[in-house]
């Protein structure tokens, strides 16, 4: 079911990235030098498509790097309690060894029932 949904969500997608592709096949000049626009000393000549999947992919990468330190907190605090949770279970069962078991009655008396 899961393997349908991604197919009924990436194959538009994939779709889309490929009509995006053929319909910008120009060449434009991506230019980095501000000053000089007659004759730039790093220009290079690439298709409209490759400039715009590099944006979005810079875009991904930097959101994603932003996104990740944001969350550093909340790994942290993740550790933290993962440590404790190991420290108080080992000392669970630390005190259940050191604490004999209760015998119980072999037979338990009836209850009795409330009286009104």
């Amino acid at each position: 079911m899961i393997r349908f949904l991604k197919a009924l969500v990436l194959l538009p997608v994939a779709i889309l990235i490929v009509l995006l592709a053929v319909a910008n096949r120009g060449v434009v000049t991506l230019s980095l030098d501000p000053f000089s626009q007659d004759a730039p000393e790093f220009a290079v000549q690439v298709p409209l498509f490759a400039v715009i999947f590099a944006a979005v992919a810079i875009g991904v990468l930097i959101g994603g790097t932003a996104t990740w330190i944001a969350q550093g907190k909340h790994r942290r605090a993740r550790r933290q309690f993962k440590r404790e949770v190991s420290r108080l279970r080992d000392e669970a069962e630390r005190l259940r060894a050191q604490t004999p078991m209760p015998v119980l009655p072999a037979s338990l008396p009836p209850s009795q029932p409330p009286t009104f």
